[in-house]
């Protein structure tokens, strides 16, 4: 630890004291806290301009003059200019030039906090000098050799398969800490074995970084919550970022802290550059294996991911298909650190203009629900099947992907195909051909105020009555057979039949 004025006291061969009053000031127990970065000994009236935060100030009191001239001295005025200067404290040679401590100096010191040391008798200077500079060069020594081992647990956790995802837990490890980790959209990457915490994607946190990024610059900023300090790094180049990191403590980081984590978001900046490499590699082996799972060749696929990454998800299956957004890559990065936790429990393909998703059924599900959810993406699901029928159920999932129209959020094939076939047409956006189909008539019932489409649909509602329709709308029933009439030509389409009743019958209820 670096050298207080608490430290100080301790150390009982300098035999130190602190002078106190009866109304200590409470700025008092902060400095006797604060780290010591030097000792100076002065006895100029203004030792200011050799000062900087953080020393302590050793006098002798020649400055004050003796007898009468001491009691007369402006101790404010001096202790003021110490304050000034930032000191954490003075302390002062007793019966060496001055019989004892001066009352001014204390009253003055007790009244701005300033902590005030009775240096006793035969206590050099030099020996106080050298025991603070002798533990801070320790200090030094200290936090030299914990960087260069935390460098190398960082290089080593960098080297392993998920280095990137390693490298933020160790240095979680190392600074005892929370890491929290954004993509160049500001959206949070879930980065698992890290250490729980409620701050890393907090609403505070996450919006300071959406500002960093589009600022589109390397930047440092800091945040304060109520739980500590947290610092927020974007990363990338200039114009180009590839996200930002957040780093939340109780305390802010030293120089050697910092330092480390400029090495750590160097590494990330490489990671995310290498893996866009890797990716394409990784992923047209994982297209071509759900291709050979989807023409039945499952046991040659089992036996490439075995030798590649591991086993596949076990029956019955999830499928999940998932629209393959715009930055993609941060997706996919999520993906993949969750199909390596899970030993095979979950795998995912880039098919078209979706990712697949296939998960063992249990807590799989819900895992993958919480990424779709985390970064915002549209996803439909199908119940559980297994592989043979994985085609069919990727049509479903497929299908309820649709039916969410782009929103985010997963959506279920079940909870579609429970609502009938009209449902399913609802989910497939049937209104904008609904729309298109009915437009002519409703274009001229507005044009030439008559009730065309009214009239088709009481018809139908009838089941094709002309009677039970005429009496309906008040009509005579040759009025409604001219008007339906009319109506079938505006539409081009026959209404005599089965098909063009019921499309036509679909076209109304889809616009209901």
């Amino acid at each position: 630890m670096l050298p207080t004025i608490s430290w100080l006291l301790a150390r009982s061969e300098l035999r130190l004291s602190l002078v106190t009053s009866a109304q200590e000031h409470p700025l008092q127990a902060a400095l006797v806290a604060t780290p010591i970065t030097w000792v100076h000994s002065s006895d100029l009236d203004d030792p200011s301009p050799f000062l900087s935060a953080g020393n302590l100030l050793l006098t002798d009191g020649a400055q004050f003059g003796f007898e009468a001239d001491a009691e007369r001295y402006d101790y404010d005025a001096y202790v003021g200019r110490l304050v000034a200067a930032e000191v954490v404290g003075v302390g002062f040679a007793t019966h060496f030039l001055h019989q004892g401590m001066p009352h001014g100096l204390s009253q003055a010191c007790a009244r701005v906090g300033l902590p005030l040391i009775d240096v006793p008798d035969r206590v050099p200077f030099i020996a106080v000098i050298r025991d603070v500079a002798d533990q801070i060069a320790a200090e030094r020594s200290r936090r030299m050799e914990w960087s260069i081992a935390a460098h190398k647990a960082i290089s080593r956790a960098a080297l392993k398969p998920t280095g990137l995802r390693s490298t933020l837990v160790e240095l979680e490890r190392q600074l005892s800490c929370w890491v929290g980790l954004f993509d160049a959209a500001g959206v949070p990457l879930i980065v698992p074995s890290q250490r729980p915490s409620e701050d890393r994607f907090a609403a505070p946190v996450r919006d300071e970084v959406v500002r960093a990024l589009r600022k589109g610059r390397r930047s440092s900023t800091n945040l304060t919550l109520d739980s500590g300090q947290v610092t927020i790094q974007t990363f990338g180049q200039n114009g180009q970022l590839r996200g930002a990191l957040a780093l939340g403590r109780g305390f802010p980081l030293d120089r050697a802290e910092n330092e480390l984590v400029t090495s750590v978001i160097a590494l990330a900046t490489l990671a995310l550059e290498q893996n866009r490499e890797l990716d394409a590699t990784r992923s047209l082996l994982r297209a071509t294996l759900l291709e050979l799972i989807l023409a039945g060749k499952v046991a040659v696929a089992q036996s490439t991911a075995d030798s590649v990454w591991g086993a596949l998800p076990a029956e019955p299956l999830i499928v999940i298909a998932i629209a393959k957004p715009v930055r993609s890559h941060y997706a996919l990065d999520a993906l993949e650190s969750l199909a390596v936790d899970s030993d095979g429990r979950v795998f995912f393909a880039v098919r078209d203009d979706s990712i697949v998703v296939i998960g063992e059924q249990g807590s799989e599900r819900q895992q993958i629900a919480t990424l779709i959810a985390d970064h915002a993406l549209s996803a439909g699901s199908a119940a559980a099947v297994n592989y043979a029928d994985l085609g069919a159920a990727l049509g479903q999932a497929s299908h309820a992907l649709r039916s969410g129209d782009g929103r985010p959020g997963l959506a279920d094939f079940t909870t579609i195909a429970e609502t009938g076939m009209l449902g399913v047409l609802h989910s497939a956006g049937a209104e904008t051909v609904a729309r298109h189909v009915l437009t002519p008539l409703m274009a001229f019932d507005a044009e030439n105020s008559t009730a065309l489409v009214e009239t088709l649909r009481s018809w139908l509602a009838h089941d094709c009555s002309w009677g039970s329709t005429a009496a309906q709308l008040g009509v005579h029933r040759h009025t409604v057979r001219a008007r339906l009439d009319h109506a079938a030509g505006i539409l081009q389409l026959d209404l005599e039949s089965f098909e063009g009743r019921l499309e036509v019958w679909a076209a109304l209820r889809m616009l209901e």
